[in-house]
């Protein structure tokens, strides 16, 4: 009887074990070629709208890269699309509200399975009375004596550069954005944006000549946004709430309407909304047509699995 020890060994004992439960993963289809985005889970915390919560897949070439936020189901979605966690090169976190963090365990633990050989850099935001920083998120999860899941500690703790170890990363953003990582593949840039008490961070990951932009969850307050989002290929933006929104709502979220006026002013060629939740399902004509009265480019609203090539 296995007593499931900390050891990789023990985990791969386990993989052998459940080798024979695997289940067919469907085949790749988005990102075959050139970079395109494809939403993992496209909902909010609820869960009547059937919706994974927030998550994004960033291919290039047929090959994952980078995955922005983590939330529940999309541990899931990410099977689905084909992809592998050995392959991606970066993790992004826009905060740690459950809806965009929940799965991120699961996919680590996934990610032992397939064997992979090298660390995988984490970066998010710095903590607060009310959130961790995202050292503090990977420590609580993973690392002794006190981790919910300690029994993967092998995780955090010092490794070489050929073997697997998480490395979380603090960033310092500002209302400006700020140059967080570069290398001859890609930069990544991050703003502070506010919603509520919460630290987050938007992003903007540069890939193949393009620009995406995830908006996060904000209220849309400031110029940092339109800054990060300037001349955008594909903006991802976040449809939480309608217009009209007030209290603790509008605090959190930005209304259609000032999802179009950053959208025109940073003037981005696409838009898409995600982060769907049950009081803007069903005003897709409203939504749009506010935004319209803004922005005149392609709007689309994003279901799970969608695909966006980048253009």
């Amino acid at each position: 009887m296995y007593s499931f020890p900390r050891s990789v060994q023990a985990l791969l004992v386990l993989g052998t074990l459940f080798a024979s439960e695997a289940l067919p993963v469907a085949a790749q289809t988005c990102g075959a070629s050139g970079v395109a985005v494809q939403v993992l889970g496209s909902g909010g915390p609820e869960m009547q709208d059937k919706r994974a919560s927030t998550s994004y897949l960033i291919w290039e070439n047929g090959k994952a890269r980078v995955m922005v936020d983590a939330g529940g189901g999309s541990a899931l979605r990410f099977g689905e699309s084909g992809a592998q966690m050995s392959q991606v090169d970066v993790f992004l976190f826009s905060h740690f509200h459950v809806d965009h963090s929940g799965d991120f365990p699961a996919l680590i633990f996934s990610s032992w399975f397939e064997d992979r050989k090298r660390p995988l850099t984490v970066y998010g935001p710095q903590g607060n009375q009310y959130m961790p920083s995202t050292t503090e998120f990977v420590q609580d999860l993973f690392s002794e004596p006190h981790g919910a899941w300690r029994y993967l500690s092998d995780l955090v703790e010092p490794g070489t550069e050929d073997s697997y170890q998480l490395q979380p990363h603090n960033v310092e953003a500002a209302s400006t954005p700020v140059l967080v990582f570069r290398n001859a593949d890609m930069a990544l840039y991050a703003v502070s944006v506010i919603h509520g008490v919460f630290p987050t961070l938007a992003w903007r990951v540069e890939m193949g000549g393009k620009r995406i932009v995830f908006s996060g969850d904000t209220n849309g307050e400031g110029d940092g946004l339109t800054q990060l989002a300037s001349n955008a290929d594909l903006f991802i933006a976040h449809n939480a709430v309608p217009e009209g929104a007030t209290g603790v709502e509008r605090r959190l979220h930005m209304p259609p309407s000032v999802i179009g006026t950053t959208a025109a002013n940073a003037h981005v060629k696409q838009l898409v909304l995600s982060h769907r939740m049950l009081r803007t399902l069903g005003k897709e004509s409203e939504t749009q047509a506010e935004i319209r009265r803004r922005y005149a480019g392609p709007i689309s609203f994003a279901n799970d699995l969608d695909c966006f090539p980048v253009k």
